[in-house]
């Protein structure tokens, strides 16, 4: 090594240590010892400076770049990552806990599990302003048992004729999309709740045999807050059969801690409905001129007898069909 690097590995350092004292009783008999850099903390920086510099020999690994640490700040590092090991317990000594950031979720990605996990949107204008008997919140599906009623062509002209009547009354009403007789009362389940229900409700259900019903008496309904009123076809047979199934509902409904149905229910086929309480203008005269057109309508006797093939749940947007046996 020339005196110039020499020099300069000196500034850098600091100068050597006094060399070791010659053993007592005369002069060395071994080699001069070598002169040694005062111990320091940055040891691996040393060994980086002494390879850069001129007549040093490398290794052919060396092209890679060095990272230089202290043998105490290895030992630091190791430590630290044996005490942040997963289920430890332990953080990183002298060292504080990144914050953690939860970044937005893009909503093309939230669009795509749509209809998971919450009930369908609370939106009045889809279902002709009726107001809901409880409030929609997220996780939450109204839920509702039934028999279907599958609605025949002269079944829908019987309405055409029944309806336009009715409307002279009360203009507002309007025909139902659909037609069934109710098990239920509409309740409240949770998501995860939809599956362990329908499956129990198979389980009470199924067993039951097909029947045959008759509904042929015009009936007015509001639901209990009076603010939907119905024109409906009461069941005049096959009574004590639906009396059985909601039996069977009502304790499914227990198990999971629902609103079973009412004490005297009066099973029938809703036919058209409004918004608000119009039973003083639907009952008495109107209800007895309704009757006069079903009673006289041609083969309204066997039109209206039905037979109950199936136990169907509604939960959100979600349809269960149980066949009977």
């Amino acid at each position: 090594m020339s005196s110039e690097w020499q020099s300069r590995v000196v500034d850098l350092l600091g100068p050597a240590g006094p060399a070791p004292a010659p053993p007592q009783g005369g002069a060395s008999t071994g080699p001069a010892p070598r002169k040694a850099f005062p111990a320091r903390r940055n040891s691996g920086y040393r060994v980086w400076l002494l390879l850069s510099l001129p007549g040093c020999r490398r290794d052919p690994m060396s092209a890679a770049p060095l990272v230089g640490y202290s043998s105490s700040d290895s030992e630091d590092e190791a430590e630290a990552g044996a005490q942040g090991l997963p289920g430890t317990g332990c953080r990183p000594r002298g060292r504080s806990p990144l914050p953690s950031q939860r970044l937005p979720v893009p909503d093309s990605v939230l669009h795509m599990f749509a209809g998971t996990d919450e009930g369908p949107e609370d939106d009045s204008a889809k279902h002709g302003g009726r107001v809901r008997t409880f409030p929609h919140e997220r996780g939450n599906w109204a839920t509702h048992v039934y028999v279907p009623y599958e609605a025949g062509e002269e079944f829908l002209d019987l309405l055409d004729e029944v309806l336009p009547h009715a409307q002279t009354y009360v203009p507002r009403l309007v025909r139902m999309e659909a037609f069934h007789l109710s098990l239920s009362q509409s309740v409240v389940l949770r998501h995860h709740w939809i599956l362990p229900f329908v499956q129990a409700l198979k389980d009470r259900v199924a067993s039951h045999q097909r029947f045959c019903f008759t509904a042929n008496r015009v009936k007015i309904y509001t639901n209990q807050e009076k603010t939907r009123t119905f024109v409906g076809l009461e069941v005049t047979s096959g009574h004590a059969q639906f009396l059985d199934l909601v039996s069977e509902v009502d304790r499914v409904m227990e198990e999971f801690d629902l609103t079973t149905f009412y004490q005297d229910p009066s099973f029938h086929v809703s036919l058209a409905w409004c918004v608000g309480n119009a039973r003083l203008q639907l009952e008495g005269q109107c209800l007895r001129e309704l009757q006069d057109m079903v009673d006289q309508f041609e083969d309204s006797e066997m039109l209206l007898r039905v037979y109950a093939e199936q136990v169907r749940c509604k939960s959100g947007n979600k349809f269960f069909s149980v066949p009977l046996k």
